[in-house]
């Protein structure tokens, strides 16, 4: 099996999952890239490329994971939908983006329950779908942390 220009292109996050290091940190910081062009945090737009991608990165998952192995370093569509689900809401602030990118990487590196039991799926859903829960647990905490700080 091979993949083709734009399954590549699409699947490594835009090359990011071929940086020779931390291809994950490396994707999603081009997912924050563009994150910050301006309008792109407009929930509604926000949350049709979460969708697309989520989708996509699943058929797209399972020709990485054939090509490269279990859960390649090279596919990093799912840190670019993790890390726009854990920017979905808010408001658009160096404080707050940083905040939220910080704990989006931390919940992707420990994968908190179920996110490390489902990463062991096969193909592109155990790909996309253990960086989701990391997301969905970003996304609640960060959101908490603005309501509290708003509450202060």
């Amino acid at each position: 099996m091979k993949l083709n220009f734009i399954e590549k292109l699409i699947g490594s996050g835009i090359y990011s999952g071929y940086f020779p290091f931390a291809s994950g940190t490396v994707g999603s910081i081009v997912a924050l890239a563009i994150y910050l062009i301006p309008g792109f945090e407009n929930p509604a737009l926000l949350l049709f490329f979460i969708s697309f991608f989520l989708v996509v990165g699943i058929f797209i998952g399972n020709k990485f994971e054939e090509v490269y192995g279990k859960d390649p370093k090279q596919c990093t569509i799912d840190e670019f939908v993790g890390t726009w689900i854990s920017l979905l809401f808010l408001p658009k602030k160096a404080l707050f983006i940083a905040i939220a990118f910080i704990i989006w990487r931390v919940m992707d590196i420990l994968k908190p329950f179920p996110a490390r039991q489902v990463e062991k799926m096969k193909g592109g859903l155990g790909i996309m779908l253990d960086d989701v829960i990391a997301g969905i647990y970003s996304f609640l905490i960060v959101q908490m942390f603005i309501y509290f700080i708003n509450k202060i």
